[in-house]
């Protein structure tokens, strides 16, 4: 394994849920122009997340589709029915031998940025000796929420898995004494959950292309 392959850190982008409280699919849903799930896929990727690795499982056609032109390995997860835990298994088991790391991310928290993977990437230390590393960097929004992006060592993967229902929660729990934390403001942790949360995304992520509109239309009624 050469130093440069050794160093690579992958990411699992968990795009497999039914979205049952928003009434639609909201990996579809498009913010600023494009899906929610692609715009996961692409954030991952601009981090430089290597391979990125999407699981999807609900309406798995239509949620890869907006992918076709991503440079992504995407896994279906037949069993994504069973909960987030089994997702998260095929994730990990799609991630290649010659990567120290994977960071899990949630493909329906947009306000999760490039510079947030590329800090908790850093706070991992690629460069560093094997055991001085930690195994766990969790990110934690407002001072006592812990969520993802979270990044786990390649030491941990056998416990991810097998874990159960209760998903990677144990896991951090059982090694969050020998974590590094990053903190977030609480605003980052914002999912995609109901209409009204999607609603507030759109209105905060696209005020560039409503003022270009805007502006269009207005020329447009002088013109």
């Amino acid at each position: 394994m050469s130093a440069g392959a050794a160093r690579r850190v992958a990411g699992i982008v968990l795009a497999a849920g039914s979205s049952t409280r928003m009434g639609a699919n909201k990996l579809l849903l498009e913010l600023d122009g494009e899906a929610v799930v692609r715009r996961a896929a692409r954030t991952a990727s601009a981090a430089g997340l290597d391979p990125v690795v999407v699981v999807t499982g609900h309406e798995h056609e239509a949620v890869t589709a907006p992918l076709h032109d991503l440079s992504v390995r995407v896994v279906n997860n037949i069993e994504h029915a069973n909960g987030t835990h089994t997702s998260v298994a095929a994730g990990i088991a799609a991630v290649p031998d010659d990567c120290a790391a994977a960071v899990v991310v949630l493909a329906d928290m947009p306000f999760v940025t490039p510079a947030m993977l590329r800090e908790v990437v850093a706070r991992y230390g690629v460069g560093r000796h094997d055991r001085s590393r930690p195994p766990l960097v969790v990110s934690r929004y407002g001072g006592d929420v812990t969520a993802p992006p979270i990044l786990y060592d390649r030491a941990l993967f056998g416990e991810l898995a097998t874990m159960d229902s209760r998903c990677g929660r144990a896991v951090v729990r059982r090694h969050l004494h020998e974590a590094v934390l990053v903190e977030w403001p609480a605003e980052a942790a914002r999912d995609l959950d109901r209409p009204v949360d999607y609603e507030v995304a759109r209105e905060e992520l696209e005020p560039a292309r409503d003022e270009e509109s805007r502006a269009l239309e207005g020329a447009a009624a002088h013109g």
